[in-house]
């Protein structure tokens, strides 16, 4: 699937794309539980389009600038209007080390 064709609400979607920029860590308290999590956004994208992938915990040491990840079952959802690719709890997240 190619990012253009990325609608928010979508689900098991399935994009490899290339690590644009990566932001920096913060933290972010649950809403359920006494909690933190490490949260983080890289910016992804392929010869169609540019979305933002948000990155938790581990995930934010698996991925750089350069990088290019394979996301499976993933979702996308809109965040303060922008739309986002998650790779949420039943997704996977592989990276392709970069020479």
């Amino acid at each position: 699937m190619k990012i253009k064709d990325l609608r928010n609400g979508m689900k098991r979607v399935s994009v490899e794309a290339k690590v644009t920029e990566k932001s920096d860590t913060r933290e972010v308290m649950s809403r359920f539980k006494d909690a933190t999590y490490n949260v983080a956004t890289a910016m992804v994208g392929d010869e169609t389009g540019t979305i933002k992938l948000t990155l938790w915990n581990e995930q934010i040491d698996q991925v750089n600038v350069n990088d290019t990840v394979k996301v499976e079952n993933g979702y996308v959802t809109s965040f303060r209007g922008e739309i986002q690719l998650n790779v949420g709890r039943y997704g996977k997240l592989t990276v392709e080390q970069t020479e």
